[in-house]
């Protein structure tokens, strides 16, 4: 059995905002503000954290602020849409400026996921009525990703792309698909596992089919008989968050075997930011006490 570690100069803990309130749905929400949030994040023992909708746009100020509490920003968002009409430059125009937020900040990853046609911000079905794309909507989005990862690269930063429920990069044939077709210097894998193991599929055999493209990694676990409840009732995204299908790693009530998957990872060397994303209900999980409850999963998994 291996018994590889982490290199811990290489490897970064950090946590989104997405515990706190939520940044798809703005009324999940019980009106922590900005201050606590990023209080609680230290406070649980992260080093880092995406950004969200209550966080300063002024970059001195949100500096200023993660300084104080240790944290620096892991990566901004950045939705694509290389597959709908007339997107393309608005596409290449926000991904321009995430870089150079990104670069202001001090970090190397923006996460971008392509939205065109999605389900997951609808209050619709899902699965059932996320977008299957044509031929040419893979051709677009992945010259589209192409591009951007050129942009990226050209300015030191690394493109990741999250494959997301709802969308048309959503299952691991998605991902090999997405994989298989685009440039492995210019397009790396944010590899989520709460996702895929949403969509059907197993996170720990995507990260040993993909260790080598896997550069940011998002830590979602799941509750599996909220996931069977979605399935069946054809829940939207929305409901599937309110009725708790998300938590954390390290939670005995999420299915997902982390221990293997992070021994996978520090088996092929990752370096880069780890990320513990669980979006639940503030109302209904205590955002500090999940939060205390994967970093110590993680520190009793990791030496540190």
């Amino acid at each position: 059995m291996s018994t590889k570690q982490f290199n811990k100069d290489n490897v970064f803990f950090g946590i989104t905002p997405t515990s706190w309130w939520n940044d798809d749905f703005l009324d999940i929400d019980i009106g922590i503000p900005f201050e606590q949030c990023v209080s609680e994040m230290a406070l649980a023992g992260f080093e880092g954290c995406s950004v969200g909708h209550k966080f300063p746009t002024d970059t001195d100020v949100l500096r200023e602020a993660l300084e104080l509490r240790g944290l620096r920003v892991s990566e901004p968002w950045t939705s694509t849409y290389f597959t709908i009409k007339d997107m393309f430059d608005k596409t290449v125009a926000d991904f321009r400026k995430s870089l150079d937020f990104i670069k202001t900040m001090g970090g190397t990853d923006i996460v971008v996921a392509e939205l065109g046609g999605s389900s997951h911000q609808q209050p619709i079905a899902l699965k059932a009525n996320r977008p299957i794309f044509t031929e040419q909507q893979w051709e677009d989005v992945i010259s589209g990703l192409n591009h951007i990862g050129q942009i990226a690269k050209d300015e030191g930063m690394r493109l990741c792309y999250h494959h997301h429920m709802g969308t048309g990069i959503e299952t691991r044939a998605d991902v090999d698909r997405l994989m298989e077709s685009t440039d492995p210097d210019l397009v790396h894998l944010l590899f989520d596992t709460g996702h895929i193991a949403f969509a059907g599929d197993d996170p720990l055999q995507l990260a040993i089919d993909y260790a080598d493209r896997i550069k940011h990694v998002h830590l979602k676990n799941i509750r599996r008989p909220v996931m069977e409840a979605s399935d069946a009732g054809q829940f939207s995204f929305k409901q599937s968050i309110e009725a708790g299908i998300f938590t954390v790693p390290g939670d005995p009530e999420g299915f997902i075997d982390f221990d293997s998957i992070l021994q996978t990872l520090a088996d092929n060397d990752f370096e880069g930011w780890l990320i513990v994303e669980a979006e639940q209900n503030p109302a209904n999980a205590t955002p500090l006490v999940y939060a205390k409850m994967a970093r110590e999963y993680l520190r009793k998994v990791t030496g540190f």
